[in-house]
């Protein structure tokens, strides 16, 4: 019988448990404080465990996600080492990051912010239509997100452009890597969204020497982590007109202090890091396929490479 924790400091056990349990309904699932028998748990799933929980587990032998991130793994100073660290690789997280980033996009094509603007003051007044195949899009990350994201931008006719550390080739996309081409890139995209992995070379990526090669009255929209964006900077573009809007999920603190400038900006649209949802019927069925696949001898997929960060 296969032994499953699973803990997490902000998601509902009582929707996740059930859907292990029907995914794996032959093995077993615990939950904090009920661990048993600690040695018998051979794999773990988790959301910013309490540090020094899987150090306990003696006989742990791949330790799961719960997120595209794992971050909140890397912070506990006594996991094992050792064990690989498995993200989240998820259909349905993938198709909600994509209706996100289509949302923000098509948000500012369409003139939505002076609309809801204008409505609230009764105002009437049309404008004529962005030329869709003349809106360039860049999108920065090209993992399996990023090229979902980039395709179906593809699919509505805008020219989209991609970037990523090292050379990628992506049908339909204008593919671009390194600073240099980063440089290339910027200057042809009225919307820049951003999907990378949060490691040290992508860390304050967007900062003011980014944003000051895109066109004058470009968009931001972050869904990848908060700390891609330098806010002084951003704050700094929006305010000066440079950058006409931002779309974020994500933050350096979450959620942002009261006081942030983000919270009453009149360029800003925030969500509460909701663009990509875990949900558990859909994923528990992804955790236990791999699960399997390492039983099996294969390959484990997603596997965390600890020196690319991603």
């Amino acid at each position: 019988m296969t032994v499953l924790l699973w803990t997490s400091a902000d998601d509902p056990p009582d929707i996740w448990v059930p859907a292990l349990r029907a995914a794996m309904p032959e093995d077993e699932v615990r939950v904090p404080p009920d661990l048993g028998d600690r040695s018998e748990i051979e794999y773990a799933l988790v959301w910013k465990p309490e540090p020094g929980l899987l150090a306990s587990l003696p006989n742990l032998k791949v330790i799961f996600s719960i997120g595209a991130g794992c971050d909140h793994i890397l912070a506990d100073p006594e996991r094992p080492k050792h064990l690989p660290i498995v993200r989240m690789l998820d259909d349905n997280l993938t198709a909600m990051m994509t209706e996100w980033a289509l949302l923000a996009v098509l948000y500012f094509h369409r003139f939505m912010p002076e609309y809801r603007r204008e409505q609230a003051e009764a105002v009437w007044n049309r404008r004529w239509p962005n030329w869709t195949p003349e809106t360039g899009i860049g999108v920065l990350g090209l993992g399996a997100i990023g090229r979902d994201i980039a395709a179906k931008l593809g699919l509505l006719g805008f020219p989209v452009h991609g970037w990523s550390r090292t050379l990628q080739q992506v049908p339909g996309i204008a593919c671009h890597h390194g600073a240099e081409g980063l440089k290339a890139m910027l200057p042809q995209c009225r919307h820049l969204l951003c999907v990378l992995p949060l490691t040290g070379e992508t860390r304050g990526i967007i900062d003011a020497g980014v944003l000051s090669q895109l066109p004058a009255g470009a968009f931001v929209i972050n869904l990848g982590r908060g700390g891609h964006v330098v806010d002084a900077d951003l704050l700094a573009a929006l305010d000066c007109g440079h950058i006409a809007g931002a779309f974020l999920d994500v933050f350096n603190d979450e959620p942002p202090p009261k006081g942030h400038p983000y919270w009453q900006h009149p360029k800003v649209v925030m969500t509460p890091h909701v663009a990509g949802e875990i949900v558990p019927r859909s994923a528990a069925g992804t955790v236990v396929a791999n699960i399997r696949r390492h039983q099996q001898g294969e390959p484990l997929l997603g596997v965390l490479d600890l020196d690319l960060g991603y």
